[in-house]
């Protein structure tokens, strides 16, 4: 009864197979395979269901089920020719050409087979040709790069032809092959910059895309080897150092959708062990004296890559709890360092906010309130055992993690301002002498305003310690600080005209003065992005939108600074053009609701005369005018973990805007 049924399935099958519905003809083939014991019935099974991988292209799967009709039958010349098509797509052509060869023995007058065995014979001559041109030109590259008597010229061009072969899957399976892998290690050990920077480039396209050659890379050079070169002062060195890290981590964890190649689909390759060492590796980097900023920069960069889930439908988020419990602690020492501290650790302009912006992804990745409270409480012990009467510094250290916090999760930094003495102790600070107390302790305020709704002490004493210190304070550093969040408390209103603030004419008078410092470049360009932060508020203000692309000083040396290493200003220019240009959401007015409103005598939000379309499309030139698409091109090229997903949505806001009238006004 069975084999009748499997007899049944089989003609199934090939009746789907004419429909071209070759799934389903699989799974009828396939059922009948579970139904019969004959082997001939078998043989054409398999040989029939290799037919359709060959159609959808699972040539793996294909050739499998050739191999097994061939088993039964060692002359099933369709079975035979079916395997010689899926070894060809697999590229074994040497399999592929035994095959075909053994189909023109059976069946000499076959044209299809004498056509194929040509067509793989040339095949098969070509790439013995590249093959032993490969090699000769390894052996040839390797021996001028360790020839220390070679001319510069020839080393340079021999070391980026190495690095071109080791980008394509020939020229790095070669490489690896011969030896190579120990070769790039000893140009390693020669301390040569331009040798040393070959090498790890040359490494990192050999590791691109497969699993086993990245393994055995990883531990032939060693992670805290890796590591060590990555904490270097060279930014080139750093980096590349930083993509070759990447290619591994890619490969191991499957990121790349690396293809199998050759035996490599038979090994199961356990790579959790050394993935959870390479991330071990980089949160020790973040502590240590001996890493330079740049090295710092590029091991928060691959944390923030590679820890967080990207998709966050996949429910495994192991790699960020085991961040938070060994390395969380060591995040917050990096986010609260104070640069002009002796004790500082080498830092970037923009080591902290990537420190920020890890928090606040892991912070984001965590799944229920257990774990949120397990990490709140780690930042609390962190803060409050920083606290010590006889240490300012170490209060500094506090305030200044809080104030990093309030810049990555937003509700959980204003959960840490609820501590006992975290807001004393940034009032004392303000009050203190030495500037960078007053720096820190301000910035912190600053960065606690940024949601109102929520920040009840900033609403309740906000306003009058920053009039204070502004009043009182002679250091520009300061003064400008405490200008933002003036700035900042200004503009809760947002583009509300009948919520302003401040006395009429407050908010251009602050903007003014932004602008002033904005200009000024004998100030320091730390202290001057402050200004841009500023305007990114003020120009919620139709007045002083207006005012600003009118001043064109002011606004290319907002452009300029977009331009310049330090990113952390990227999110308040781009804040500032969607303002300027109000490609902001807004809410649609419905006429009836206003109505009710008033007579409920509700407030209804009142549009400025200067935000409608004429206003906005002459905003829009102007800066089309003074160069933002130049300083736009530079904004888009950041390291997209400094360019953050609001930095993008806000550029994306401008872009829609912008472009689209600039283009009708050059027509």
């Amino acid at each position: 009864m069975a084999e009748v049924e499997a007899v049944q399935l089989k003609e199934e099958g090939n009746r789907h197979f004419q429909l071209q519905d070759y799934k389903a003809a699989i799974k009828s083939y396939s059922q009948a395979l579970k139904l019969t014991k004959d082997k001939a019935l078998l043989a054409t099974l398999y040989r029939n269901r290799a037919a359709c991988g060959l159609k959808t292209e699972s040539y793996v799967q294909a050739a499998s089920d050739a191999s097994r009709a061939i088993d039964i039958n060692s002359s099933d010349i369709k079975a035979l020719y079916r395997r010689c098509q899926a070894l060809e797509h697999l590229g074994k052509l040497d399999q592929a050409f035994k095959d075909v060869q053994r189909c023109a023995t059976l069946e000499p007058r076959n044209q299809n087979f004498q056509e194929t065995l040509r067509r793989l014979n040339t095949s098969i001559q070509e790439k013995l040709r590249v093959q032993f041109s490969t090699d000769s030109r390894v052996q040839k590259m390797f021996e001028i790069l360790l020839d220390e008597n070679s001319e510069a010229d020839k080393r340079e061009k021999a070391a980026n032809n190495l690095i071109v072969l080791g980008c394509e899957e020939a020229g790095a399976e070669k490489i690896f092959q011969s030896n190579g892998v120990a070769l790039l290690l000893q140009l390693l050990d020669t301390k040569k910059p331009e040798l040393v920077l070959a090498a790890v480039r040359t490494l990192s396209g050999m590791c691109s895309g497969h699993r086993a050659r990245a393994t055995v890379i990883l531990h032939a050079m060693r992670i805290d080897r890796i590591c060590s070169l990555m904490a270097v002062e060279n930014e080139e060195m750093s980096l590349a150092v930083c993509n070759l890290l990447q290619a591994i981590i890619d490969s191991l964890s499957g990121e790349d959708k690396w293809e199998h190649r050759g035996k490599e689909e038979a090994l199961v390759l356990d790579t959790k062990k050394d993935l959870k060492q390479i991330t071990s590796h980089l949160l020790d980097m973040l502590v240590s004296k001996k890493v330079s900023g740049q090295g710092r920069d590029q091991a928060l960069n691959l944390l923030n890559k590679n820890v967080p889930r990207k998709d966050l439908a996949i429910h495994d988020n192991s790699r960020t709890i085991y961040v938070v419990d060994n390395g969380l602690r060591k995040i917050l020492k990096v986010v609260g360092q104070v640069p002009d501290l002796p004790s500082c650790l080498p830092l970037t302009d923009n080591t902290r906010m990537l420190a920020s912006i890890l928090i606040n992804k892991l912070y984001d990745d965590l799944r229920c309130d257990p774990e949120r409270d397990h990490f709140r409480k780690i930042c609390e012990e962190y803060i409050t055992g920083k606290f010590d009467p006889q240490d300012m510094d170490k209060n500094l250290n506090a305030i200044q993690t809080v104030s990093g916090i309030l810049q990555g999760p937003f509700d959980l930094g204003n959960q840490l301002l609820g501590l006992k003495g975290v807001m004393e102790m940034m009032v004392a600070l303000c009050g203190s002498e030495r500037e960078m107390d007053q720096l820190v302790a301000v910035e912190a305020l600053i960065h606690a305003s940024t949601k109102l709704s929520r920040a009840t002490f900033i609403i309740t004493n906000g306003v009058s310690l920053l009039k204070q210190i502004y009043k009182t304070t002679k250091n520009e550093k300061i003064k400008i600080r405490t200008l933002v969040g003036l700035c900042k408390l200004g503009s809760a209103g947002g583009t509300d005209y009948g919520l302003r603030q401040f006395a009429e004419g407050s908010t251009e008078k602050l903007a003014k003065q932004c602008r002033k410092w904005l200009c000024n470049t004998s100030i320091d360009t730390r202290t001057r992005r402050w200004a841009v932060e500023g305007l990114a508020y003020l120009t919620l203000d139709a007045d002083v939108k207006d005012d600003f692309v009118q001043d064109v000083p002011a606004l290319q040396a907002m452009f300029e600074l977009a331009k310049t290493s330090d990113k952390t200003i990227l999110y308040s220019v781009a804040t500032t053009l969607v303002n300027c240009t109000n490609s902001y959401d807004v809410k649609e007015v419905i006429p009836e609701l206003v109505q009710l409103a008033k007579f409920s005598k509700q407030h209804v939000p009142e549009e400025h005369p200067k935000d409608k379309k004429d206003f906005i499309d002459m905003r829009v030139k102007r800066l089309l005018k003074a160069g933002v698409i130049s300083a736009l091109a530079c904004m888009v090229k950041a390291d997209s973990a400094i360019l953050t997903d609001q930095t993008k949505e806000l550029l994306a806001r401008w872009g829609c805007s912008g472009p689209k009238l600039g283009t009708r006004a050059g027509g």
